[in-house]
């Protein structure tokens, strides 16, 4: 859950520094003063999108640092430990916005991207936020509700792993099937081209060998005369060569050694040097001897490679590439030629794969049935409980034609409801009011919270247009979720906030032109003072601070 949280510089804030326990933690303050600033703090710690507008005037950095404790995270910690950045049961993530330059993340330390603070803030945090419910008018979104609470993410896997087999063998079987036309012209072509490759008759190893035999026979004049200067100057000098220089050395040498037996090691070399030197001799005599000014050959060499050059230039590949050029039109020419069979082949794989798609998906289906029987049900009654007596919910589940068939599998998925008893069940889209909408959103995400597995869940203002005793359900509901989980609510009704079983007040101060905001823990008798203040408006009376009194006496109990 998280532990700790703390803001420099962001937005109107200039410093905050905040603890946070488990249960339901009450975030609230008056119209303006930037509540959801703290959410928005955390968004930016768990990888959202950085604006450098967001850093406060006269400031060149903003820096938001966030410590969890993941003792009770075992899915958070094992991400941590894949991606070598676990330090123990804590973790801490920190997010620098700099004004003349890129944002920066970090991990327990370490610099990380923000797509790797999305992934473990995914693992960590979930956040519903204020216009959440918008995302509901949406039937992607609708059948993801559906998907998650029935915890299909294997299945979904599954069913788009194999629609994307399904898809690619489709693409290839059409491309198959267009060319039919053209294959006629394309297999003359491709014989007379692999005919005329073949035909050059060119070996792995001839190309490396002409290329060699060409330099040598090219430059035969050099490399005789340049030959006969080096044996001349070993062995044949008209003076002295330098095998005579290492003879009378050896000589000398030897007549030494009668006096310091010491110089046996340079003889032992000179001597060796002088036997390496008459091998030199010989085998450049050898070479020198081979060698033969031969034109004729010569020329068969340069029109060889004059035949090799001339068909690479015509298929536009490197000389030494002709042979895999071959390979390849080798390889067109027999997919064309045995295209019924291949064709036959392609045919009967897509077949398979569409019934191993449709198979999955049918199985998705069935379980989608049995999971939108429960959740209607839990939706339906919570719904009821939030101001909607004789409210109806229903997860329509409907199947698509075959050209809308997804990676999600054939399934159209539709909230249908009805407001008032007796009432026709019809779209979501159609019927719902603001208000109706808001309480709807509520009443299906606490149902599927069950399904979620991040210790902290947070949410930015979902009480809008709620009021009264429905209002107090709303608490409850929220109280009854920090039960489980941490729970963090930014809200502005009393009656949701009186339920939390801590309270944080955001309140803004304009001093010398200059506004900052700050986020306040509050002692119970502050606490009464703030209740009185969203129950009563501007003037606040005994009456109103006795009503905040009871009011959290009774969500405490």
């Amino acid at each position: 859950m998280l532990s700790a949280i703390l803001i420099k510089n962001l937005a109107v804030v200039t410093f905050a520094e905040l603890e946070f326990g488990p249960g339901l933690t009450a975030l609230t303050g008056e119209t303006g003063a930037g509540k959801s600033i703290l959410i928005d703090a955390l968004g930016l710690a768990l990888g959202d999108r950085a604006d450098n507008g967001m850093i406060r005037d006269g400031s060149d950095r903003a820096e938001i640092t966030a410590r969890f404790d993941l003792s009770h995270c075992p899915q958070a910690l094992a991400w941590l430990r894949e991606q070598a950045l676990d330090t123990g049961d804590e973790c801490l993530l920190r997010r620098v916005l700099i004004r003349d330059g890129s944002s920066r993340g970090y991990i327990n330390g370490t610099p990380a991207a923000a797509r790797q603070l999305q992934g473990l803030g995914e693992l960590l945090v979930d956040i519903h936020g204020q216009h959440a419910h918008q995302s509901l008018m949406r039937r992607e979104h609708q059948r993801g509700l559906l998907d998650q609470y029935a915890n299909h993410r294997p299945l979904l896997e599954r069913t788009a792993a194999l629609h994307a087999r399904w898809q690619q063998c489709q693409q290839r079987l059409r491309e198959l099937q267009s060319v039919s036309s053209e294959r006629n012209e394309r297999i003359d072509l491709l014989r007379y081209q692999t005919s005329e490759l073949e035909g050059l008759g060119l070996s792995e190893s001839e190309l490396p060998e002409l290329e060699s035999e060409h330099s040598r026979l090219s430059n035969a004049g050099q490399l005789i005369e340049s030959s006969q200067t080096i044996l001349s100057a070993l062995d044949e000098s008209e003076g002295i060569s330098a095998q005579d220089h290492l003879n009378h050395a050896l000589s000398e040498l030897n007549q030494l050694l009668h006096l310091d037996d010491g110089l046996a090691g340079c003889r032992e070399m000179l001597e060796s040097a002088n036997i390496q030197i008459r091998e030199a001799v010989s085998e450049l005599r050898n070479y020198a001897d081979g060698i033969e000014m031969d034109p004729g050959r010569l020329r068969q060499v340069e029109e060889r490679l004059g035949e090799i050059h001339d068909l690479s230039r015509k298929y536009r590949c490197k000389p030494d590439q002709l042979l895999e050029r071959l390979d390849q039109l080798s390889r067109e020419l027999d997919e064309l030629e045995h295209a019924d069979v291949h064709l036959g082949q392609l045919q009967e794989e897509t077949a398979d794969l569409r019934r191993a798609y449709l198979e999955a998906a049918g199985q998705l289906s069935a379980s989608r049935g049995q999971a939108a029987a429960t959740l209607s049900q839990e939706a339906e009654t919570r719904m009821q409980a939030l101001g909607m007596p004789g409210g109806r919910l229903s997860f329509q589940i409907q199947p698509l034609p075959e050209e809308r068939y997804g990676p999600g599998g054939t399934d159209q998925v539709e909230i249908l409801i009805g407001t008032n008893p007796g009432q026709r069940l019809q779209p979501l889209t159609k019927v719902a009011s603001g208000g109706e909408l808001s309480r709807i959103s509520l009443a299906i995400e606490v149902a599927t919270l069950r399904c979620v597995q991040v210790p902290t869940l947070i949410f930015d203002e979902v009480d809008v247009g709620i009021g009264g005793a429905v209002a107090e359900i709303v608490g409850r509901l929220l109280r009854q979720l920090g039960g489980g989980q941490q729970v963090l609510c930014v809200t502005h009704l009393p009656q949701v906030a009186a339920q939390g079983h801590r309270h944080l007040k955001v309140s803004k101060q304009s001093n010398d032109g200059e506004t900052r905001t700050g986020i306040t823990p509050l002692e119970p008798h502050r606490r009464v003072e703030e209740i009185a203040r969203m129950l009563g408006g501007v003037e606040i009376t005994d009456q109103t601070l006795a009503h905040a009194r009871e009011m959290l006496s009774l969500s405490q109990e």
